[in-house]
């Protein structure tokens, strides 16, 4: 009865000692831990929450990642700096030594960086493809039947003066071989020539010069017929045979004009012999290339050429379409005061007129004048027809294909399209280069790392530092001076084909270990004060080929002590060149022998209280002259090499000994000599350097 008395009272106060906590919550705590037994009960009448405010769990900060994230770039999606980087990066197996802002860091990095700084990563979305349409400009589809009859495009190439020129000069009547510096072609030209059968042949008349090459190259692609110029009297040169490889390359096919037949010494017989060794057989060795027995200079069988060149014209059935968009190639491009750019084009489809609208390369035009070779004014040019065109915004490059489009906008855009593609690509390059270089580094630095990897980063640095302390007090200016004197260039030509074949000559450049050879500015025009100024700059010279420079141009280069050098003629300009690569070499040491004297004997004399050796000798070649050195030969060694303390003839001391005559020497340093030891008396003297480097003619 008392137990269940108690036990009611127990229970009575425990209700009201939690009546009391619910309504007095800012009571202390201590209470209520007698009242264990009840937690079951008080739970059913409703536990004390947390606010929801406080139970609201913070949603950490997102950091947009992506693939080979450099650390500077993901310290800036962290909005954090690059320390914090470095030090989220502690305790992993990146080697924060080698670590720079602009180190590409690998995922799984870039990964821990960010859940190390309590944040949350998500891959960073691909942007929207930002690819413009291709806006290329392209060839439109021939109409087989709006084909007609085209005149050939014939080409002339052989070796330099064997008559090309004269030989186009005979067809058209003309003297352009006069005009030409040195009596060489050293441009690519083109001519209509109309037969006095009625048939017109458009010839292109290229450089037979060794330094022309891709000029020939050019002539080959954009022509129909090759007719190969030999000399009777010469025979077959190297430009011969390099004419005959880019017509197989091009799959022209060529007629022989063997020229000079007037000459006493011609051989014409031993000229087709000599092509069958480079695979051309001519006709009359059964194979199928015709021969022309010519004289250019007297005009003889020119007539019997020309009709072959239609004959063969006539088998490949040459046609084209007069209609639709223009289309032809570009041989060559040169700046004309008061014209601006100007081009020499081919036009190989439809009939340029004034205010056509073309693209060629990176540069349009919007036609404003068509010239023939005699420079009278075209209204229109159809096939097979050579025209200078006025009108380029840029001057486009020799060589480049030429396309008509229907407007200005047009044209605008192709260029645009043009110059992104190129930009990409040069991207792409450029990013291959700095993976290269990184790669480099890399490497570099784990050679330099070998043994050091049980070692902490802060104790690897403090090692790195030790070892490489000279290194990292040098100055800037002792770390990036270079030893040795270079030669910048600045490249001026008329045309773009002979910037082209300049540009060709420097890269066979292979004398770099001698003086470093750097083109730092090329293009075509006359030369500017611009010119000038970016030679001062670096201290380089200025190259001209076939442009002049006006008087406030040459005067500026004389007050800036710039060099400038202007030719008319390329291979006096390569002359000149390697002449001034030349002048920068060091000179060499050469030794001019000037006697030799054989050791005799050997005795001692004495000089105060000390004893000086001296040898006896006998002068075989030459004279000894004290002033010279000396050199002492035993055996096939050389033993010794100074100067000499005395030199006497008898008891006499004299400047010089003549051949035969008999002395005695003593040298300037312990020195013993032996009897038939040779004593070589010798100047030595400053040999001016050439330069290494051959350019092929």
């Amino acid at each position: 009865m008392m137990s269940s008395v108690m036990r009611a009272a127990r229970r009575l106060h425990g209700d009201h000692a939690l009546l009391g906590r619910l309504l007095s919550p800012a009571r202390s705590p201590a209470p209520l831990l007698t009242c264990q037994p009840d937690r079951n009960f008080a739970s059913k009448q409703g536990p004390k929450r947390e606010p929801k405010v406080q139970k609201v769990k913070q949603d950490k900060q997102e950091v947009e990642i992506r693939q080979r994230m450099t650390v500077t770039a993901l310290a800036d999606a962290m909005n954090k700096d690059f320390d914090h980087v470095m030090e989220a990066l502690l305790n992993t197996a990146v080697d924060l030594d080698s670590l720079e802002p602009d180190s590409v860091l690998e995922e799984r990095w870039i990964k821990e960086v960010v859940t190390r700084s309590g944040m949350k990563f998500k891959w960073e979305k691909l942007s929207e493809s930002r690819e413009r349409p291709n806006r290329e400009a392209h060839r439109k589809p021939v109409d087989p039947s709006r084909l007609v009859p085209r005149p050939p495009v014939v080409t002339i190439m052989g070796h330099v003066d064997h008559g090309k020129t004269t030989l186009l000069d005979s067809l058209r009547k003309s003297q352009v071989v006069l005009s030409e510096a040195g009596g060489i072609t050293q441009h690519i030209g083109a001519f209509l020539v109309q037969l006095p059968t009625g048939e017109r042949i458009t010839f292109l008349d290229t450089p037979g010069h060794a330094a022309f090459s891709s000029m020939r190259g050019r002539g080959a692609d954009a022509t129909d017929i090759i007719v190969l110029v030999v000399a009777a009297d010469d025979g077959v040169m190297n430009q011969t045979v390099e004419s005959i490889q880019h017509a197989r390359r091009a799959g022209v096919p060529m007629i022989v004009a063997v020229n000079k037949c007037d000459r006493l010494q011609a051989d014409p017989q031993r000229v087709k012999q000599e092509l069958l060794a480079h695979d051309v057989v001519c006709e009359e060795f059964g194979g199928d290339v015709q021969a022309i027995h010519v004289s250019a200079l007297k005009g003889d069988n020119l007539l019997e050429l020309a009709e072959a060149t239609v004959a063969l014209a006539e088998v490949l059935e040459l046609k084209a379409d007069p209609g639709g968009a223009v289309e032809g190639l570009i041989i060559e491009s040169r700046t004309e005061r008061g014209r601006g750019p100007m081009t020499t084009a081919l036009v190989q489809r439809g009939t340029l007129r004034r205010g056509s609208i073309l693209v060629a390369g990176r540069s349009w035009a919007k036609v404003r004048f068509l010239f023939d070779e005699n420079g009278r004014a075209l209204e229109g040019a159809g096939p097979s027809v050579a025209v200078e065109v006025a009108g380029w915004k840029d001057l486009p490059a020799a060589g480049e294909t030429m396309l008509e489009v229907e407007s200005e906008q047009r044209a605008k855009e192709v260029v645009e399209w043009r110059l992104q593609q190129q930009e990409q690509q040069q991207l792409l390059e450029e990013q291959e280069v700095i993976q290269l270089k990184q790669q480099q580094h890399r490497d570099q630095h784990r050679d330099q790392r070998g043994g050091l990897e049980h070692l902490s980063w802060r104790q690897r640095k403090k090692v790195l530092y030790r070892d490489h302390k000279d290194q990292f007090c040098s100055r800037p200016s002792e770390k990036t001076s270079k030893g040795g004197a270079g030669l910048p260039l600045i490249i001026k030509g008329d045309v773009d084909g002979s910037v082209e074949a300049l540009l060709s000559i420097l890269s066979s450049y292979d004398a770099q270990q001698q003086c470093p050879l750097d083109v730092v500015h090329y293009g075509v025009g006359d030369v500017s004060e611009y010119d000038v100024n970016m030679a001062n700059t670096f201290s380089g010279s200025i190259y001209g080929f076939n442009v002049t420079a006006g008087k406030a141009v040459v005067q500026l280069a004389a007050k800036l002590d710039v060099p400038l050098r202007l030719h008319s003629i390329i291979y006096k300009l390569i002359d000149e060149l390697k002449d001034e690569l030349s002048s920068k070499l060091p000179p060499l040491k050469a030794e001019n022998i000037v006697g030799e004297a054989t050791v005799l004997a050997m005795f001692d004399v004495s000089v105060g209280k000390r004893k000086l050796p001296v040898a006896g000798c006998r002068v075989q070649k030459g004279q000894l002259d004290r002033r010279m050195k000396f050199r002492l030969i035993r055996g096939r060694d050389a033993v010794w090499e100074g100067s000499l303390l005395t030199l006497k003839h008898h008891k006499d001391e004299v400047q010089t000994v003549k051949l035969g005559m008999e002395c005695g020497l003593s040298a300037d340093g312990e020195v013993e000599f032996t009897a038939g030891d040779v004593v070589v008396c010798f100047e030595e003297l400053d040999a001016p350097q050439v330069t290494s480097w051959d350019p092929g003619f």
